[in-house]
């Protein structure tokens, strides 16, 4: 399969690339820069330049390729007005591809988060937000998904709060870059809430298979650690660069702030059964001891 990938130079995007390219798939990457070109054709892709908003490139790939896997997000947390406006820009580049894919039983698939559900881990059945700093992305894919009544076999992986490799990514990553940038390894309320967690080379295994076989107007849950708790991510974030593990203020981390006090626990126990898929790379608190000072 031809496949088109936004997004396809990233952390997670990289390892969708090589997984693709390792089993038999041929890749068109967009791409927003040179570098970008470059490291897209050295990894085996053919790159495409232009970004979300060129909606002309994005029907030209469209026309061009088997099937998509969209994964680019304008990551601007900085305020919730950059924060919404990202969240346009991809609901309208989304909104583009589904339409161009209309009628042609082609596959599309997107991403999003793992919702959260009081007093419980959530599943592949529960619904995504709509509200909230985030809730336009879960609008957007609900639409996407609906878009199996008119031809399009489109699924969602949906992500957990932190995507890892080789110690980086995620809120996890979040929580080092402000650690670096304040002096303090910090953890919002008591710490005991708990994010789930995926490594991004088992999370790309999983979108291939959303890709070659997940059904029309399917949600999987790319979750690889069901839940660690924020304050034991600290600890060893605030081992790793020596500084001092404490609470934090929720305003610290900006618009995503009530995210990260949430507990958030998130299980994948229907998408293993359905699919097949199994984790087979390091946990999160692992993958952190590859933090460097």
């Amino acid at each position: 399969m031809r496949v088109f990938v936004t997004g396809g130079t990233g952390l997670i995007g990289t390892a969708v690339v090589a997984e693709l390219l390792g089993n038999g798939h041929t890749v068109l990457a967009l791409v927003r820069s040179e570098a970008s070109a470059r490291a897209a054709e050295a990894a085996g892709a053919e790159p495409l330049r232009g970004g979300l908003a060129d909606l002309d490139v994005l029907r030209t790939a469209v026309g061009r390729t088997d099937g998509v896997v969209h994964l680019a997000f304008r990551n601007d947390f900085s305020s919730p007005e950059a924060l919404a406006a990202a969240i346009a820009e991809e609901t309208t580049a989304l909104t583009t591809l589904g339409e161009e894919l209309a009628g042609s039983d082609r596959p599309l698939v997107t991403v999003s988060g793992t919702p959260w559900v009081p007093g419980r881990a959530s599943t592949e059945a529960d619904p995504l937000p709509t509200d909230g700093p985030v809730g336009g992305r879960g609008r957007t894919v609900g639409a996407i998904l609906g878009l199996a009544a008119r031809g399009v076999r489109s699924t969602a992986v949906r992500l957990p709060r932190t995507v890892h490799h080789r110690g980086e990514g995620g809120f996890a990553g979040v929580l080092t870059e402000t650690a670096r940038r304040t002096g303090v390894s910090g953890y919002p309320g008591d710490g005991t809430q708990r994010w789930p967690a995926v490594h991004a080379l088992d999370a790309a295994v999983l979108f291939r298979l959303a890709l070659e076989r997940g059904p029309a107007g399917s949600a999987w849950h790319a979750v690889a650690d069901e839940g660690d708790q924020v304050r034991d991510i600290a600890e060893v974030i605030g081992r790793r660069l020596a500084l001092p593990v404490k609470s934090v203020p929720q305003e610290t981390y900006g618009p995503l702030g009530p995210i990260f006090a949430t507990d958030q626990p998130s299980s994948s126990a229907r998408t293993r059964q359905a699919l097949g898929w199994e984790p087979k790379h390091p946990g999160l608190l692992q993958d952190l001891e590859n933090i460097q000072p």
